[in-house]
């Protein structure tokens, strides 16, 4: 009878720790859920044409970026473009060209980044460039599930600076199940980002360059 007792008040015992676990675990994939649905609802939103501004960034990452943002700068939404984050050795003139864009008449608008390996690291190059040259507002561009990373990393950086977002919808994620991954991969970059985290990754200091001075142009 007493074993019984004893057997009874331990699963009362465990149910009561148990409980509260649950109720805690249930909350926070609630938390979780409610704020993907509004990051998916933010990224996915339609970006108004973005005003004449000061200067263009461009968050490398695919040619359709790079396209998009020069076509900015033909239309004369600002009169220079930075490329951030440019990897390896390319030349704008392959940038251009692998996007699309005549090079000749905008190379002398444009600088190249190459300094930046990470979100993070777009965000310092781009401030280093806009103070340089004293710009008060930027187009940004990135992929569309990119963008609220790209703002708030760049609106850390530059709090005094007004952001206008030209999200690029890229063909990769057109399928639903890649968009869905990306979304959830960026939810927890921007999650990560939000409480600073990014603050512990790899950075490099920025390296930038008038793409008509580049070897090669």
């Amino acid at each position: 009878m007493r074993s019984l007792a004893c057997t009874v008040y331990r699963s009362a015992r465990h149910t009561r720790t148990v409980r509260p676990l649950l109720l805690v675990l249930a909350v926070l994939v609630l938390a979780w859920l409610g704020g993907f649905a509004w990051f998916v609802h933010r990224a996915d939103r339609p970006d108004p044409a973005p005003p004449v501004a000061d200067g263009i960034a461009v968050l490398t990452g695919g040619a359709d970026r790079v396209r998009s943002g020069l076509l900015l700068l033909a239309e004369h939404r600002a009169d220079r473009l930075l490329v951030s984050g440019i990897g390896g050795h390319a030349g704008f003139t392959a940038l251009a060209q692998h996007a699309g864009i005549d090079p000749a008449p905008l190379a002398a608008q444009v600088t190249l980044g190459r300094g930046a390996t990470s979100t993070r690291g777009n965000a310092a190059e781009i401030a280093a460039w806009a103070r340089a040259n004293e710009l008060h507002s930027l187009i940004v561009v990135t992929a569309f599930y990119h963008m609220p990373r790209a703002l708030a990393e760049i609106g850390r950086a530059l709090p005094d600076v007004t952001l206008y977002p030209a999200s690029v919808s890229p063909a990769d994620a057109e399928e639903t199940l890649t968009g869905l991954r990306l979304l959830a991969d960026e939810y927890m970059k921007f999650l990560a980002t939000k409480l600073d985290l990014s603050a512990f990754g790899p950075s490099a200091p920025p390296l930038l360059s008038p793409a008509h001075s580049e070897a090669g142009e």
